[in-house]
């Protein structure tokens, strides 16, 4: 009979440095002290927390003061600080922070999604010249381990896709305005009511924040570099609860999706507004959940799913990186991000996208073959139209046949310089 490992015994603790000690940061201190004895014989060695940066006068309730410090040079120069945890977001501090860190010899782990799709490169780099291991499990789909998969499960697999819902806060609001119709204005203020949204949702509803995490997964995922700026993003501020509407009478459910694809040997990145058939597995995925595919001639098809935030569930990744630093053999690969590959980037302009398109139009002889004419001119064909509406004006909603998409954006500025187009179309892409 094998007995049990306690935590008697175990030496050589594991110091920890927190910078930040907010939503996610007051996760990990809590994990830390209750999960102790979990994570201390996961790792053969106790992991306490030592020091926690924060501003002058902070405090918390669950957080010994003398634990607190507003000065860095008080983490870098503990020797018995191994790991250091940044939480502060930002490219500023940050970068700095954890550049210090990683220098000092120290293991850094993050969930600072914008630093690394602007950062990262440099930040890898410095880690592997000191010897020393960034993680960053966290920074992509809170708790879903994407980055784990990537990195290691799938390593040799030659992923091709990835495809999902990376972005709890406008899935959250775009499922919302499905079930209830409400309106999207209506819908962010009650996101932001409960928490879903931040006062300044920009980053979020403008794609910019999937847009980072894309970056992340795209350059692990294809073994080359993308950042930030590969990345073309769309957001959700356009979409509209009519749109949303005649898309779920047309079998369609709608959501934001990040979507990097190798196309002949190239590298296409993007974030947009999509309709997904009802009966796809990313269709069911509500509330502020993430979900994501992947897809290789390996395996064929992998979807991960779980919380894309909060406190707990993304201070269980970084708690999770911690356990791997310590557990991961010196010299090990996994402290660079193996992107030995310089890929080229297809143009999102070539590449071929189906759409839905909505356009309000004067209910007038001839408005629909002028219409038509436009797409034909442009080389877009029209799989199916349905037109509703009654009065002096009418809705046409068109699903279109694959085309290249330098040609659908062409007909559509066309089509806003007809008399007869009232308003701004409805353009929305179809991903089957």
């Amino acid at each position: 009979m094998t007995t049990p490992r306690t935590l008697e015994g175990i030496v050589d603790k594991i110091g920890i440095g927190l910078l930040g000690y907010g939503t996610v940061g007051s996760g990990v201190g809590k994990l830390l002290k209750t999960n102790a004895e979990d994570i201390a014989l996961a790792t053969g060695r106790p992991v306490e927390l030592r020091r926690v940066l924060e501003l002058p006068g902070f405090s918390h309730p669950d957080l010994d003061p003398a634990l607190v410090t507003d000065d860095f040079d008080d983490i870098i120069e503990d020797p018995e600080i191994d790991v250091v945890i940044e939480l502060i977001g930002g490219t500023g501090a940050a970068r700095d922070f954890q550049l210090r860190a990683l220098r000092a010899g120290k293991h850094v782990v993050t969930a600072n999604k914008q630093l690394l799709s602007q950062h990262g490169a440099e930040l890898l780099e410095t880690a592997e010249r000191n010897g020393v291991h960034l993680r960053f499990e966290a920074s992509a789909v809170g708790a879903v381990p994407i980055i784990k998969v990537l990195r290691e499960s799938l390593v040799a697999a030659e992923v091709e896709t990835i495809f999902g819902i990376v972005n709890g806060t406008t899935n959250y609001m775009l499922s919302a305005m499905t079930e209830t119709g409400a309106d999207y204005a209506d819908v962010l203020a009650e996101a932001q009511r409960l928490g879903y949204a931040e006062a300044d949702p920009s980053d979020d509803v403008g794609g910019k924040d999937a847009a980072a995490k894309m970056a992340i997964m795209a350059s692990i995922a294809f073994h080359s570099r993308v950042t930030l700026g590969d990345v073309a993003y769309e957001g959700v501020t356009r979409v509209t609860a009519l749109d949303i509407a005649h898309g779920r009478r047309l079998g369609y459910v709608c959501k934001l999706l990040g979507v990097a694809r190798l196309i002949d040997g190239a590298v296409n990145v993007r974030v947009y507004p999509a309709f997904i058939p009802a009966a796809h597995p990313l269709a069911g995925v509500s509330g502020a959940y993430n979900a994501v595919f992947l897809e290789s001639e390996a395996f064929d098809k992998i979807m991960l799913y779980g919380p894309g935030a909060g406190s707990v569930p993304t201070a269980s990744a970084v708690i999770g990186d911690v356990i791997s630093v310590v557990n991961t053999a010196k010299g090990s690969f996994t402290r660079n991000c193996l992107c030995y590959k310089d890929l080229p980037f297809f143009p999102s302009e070539d590449v071929l996208s189906r759409f839905y398109l909505r356009v309000r139009v004067s209910d007038q002889p001839g408005v629909l073959a002028r219409v038509a004419a436009v797409f034909g001119d442009e080389g877009v064909s029209i799989r199916s139209m349905v037109q509703e509406g009654s009065g002096a004006a009418a809705d046409l909603v068109f699903l279109l046949h694959p085309a290249r998409e330098a040609h659908l954006f062409s007909a559509l500025e066309r089509l806003r310089a007809l008399d007869e187009v009232e308003g701004e179309p409805g353009v929305i892409r179809i991903e089957d």
